[in-house]
This record gives structure tokens, C-alpha cells and sequence, in this order.
């Protein structure tokens, strides 16, 4: 069975919000959209709100799903939300050890991970013309 992973594409003014990996090695110092796993009997939504809480202490709320699924590995694909902030600021923890907010221009300077990165188009035309 392939398990879903959910990322929060967060949008403020503008900008995207990106996080910066601790771990694993493998992933260390690599860009993503953060997020996680969807539990057994949690829909992709709730799951994207209680890993932002998790990870970066503050609240979202999701606006939309881009389209299309992205596979991580064998076992796993990433689908992406864009969303908004509903309180709170975010904060780096155990997982991330810095943030950027990424204007459209900035979205080619910082290292993606692969499953990200088919995102970025979207995401790019979303900052041109949306505020969430």
C-alpha cells in the first residue's frame, strides 16, 4: 500500500515558505515544503494541519491541492497544499533549522528535494497572481 505524504505549501504576501532539513542525513541541508504522514483514518487536510502545528508551531489552513502526485520512494507519494497562515508564526524545530520566505524569482536558490520540485511551477503562478 503507498502511504500519503502531505506538504503545506504556506503563502503570505507573496511569498512561499520554505524549511530547511535536519534529517534525515540523507536529506540534511535540502529544501522542502513541510508537512508529513497521513495517519490511518485522518484525512490529508487534518493531517497537513497537525504537522504544521508539529513542526513549525503555528496554524494553517488549507486553500487548495495542486494537482498531481509526486513519488517520494517506493512506499510513499508527496501531494501539496497551498495554504495560508491562520495564527501563529512559524518557528524551525527538530526537523527544520531554517526557513525562507521565497519570493518567484528566489525559487531556483534554494536546494529542493526531488519531490518538490515538480510543485515549483504551480507554486511560482500562485505568487504571481494570489495572496492566500
Amino acid at each position: 500500500m503507498i502511504g500519503l505524504v502531505v506538504g503545506a505549501a504556506i503563502v503570505r504576501s507573496g511569498r512561499l515558505l520554505a524549511a530547511r532539513r535536519t534529517t534525515p542525513p540523507a536529506a540534511a541541508g535540502r529544501w522542502e515544503l513541510p508537512g508529513g504522514k497521513v495517519e490511518p483514518r485522518e484525512s490529508a487536510d487534518d493531517a497537513l494541519v497537525r504537522e504544521i502545528g508539529e513542526e513549525l508551531g503555528c496554524r494553517v489552513a488549507v486553500v487548495s491541492w495542486l494537482d498531481g502526485d509526486q513519488r517520494i520512494d517506493a512506499r510513499h507519494v508527496l501531494r501539496a497544499a497551498v495554504c495560508r497562515l491562520a495564527a501563529g508564526e512559524p518557528r524551525v524545530g527538530y526537523d527544520h533549522d531554517r526557513l525562507r520566505w521565497l519570493a518567484p524569482g528566489e525559487l531556483a536558490e534554494v536546494d529542493w528535494l526531488e519531490p518538490d520540485r515538480p510543485f515549483l511551477p504551480a507554486l511560482r503562478t500562485v505568487l504571481l497572481g494570489s495572496t492566500p
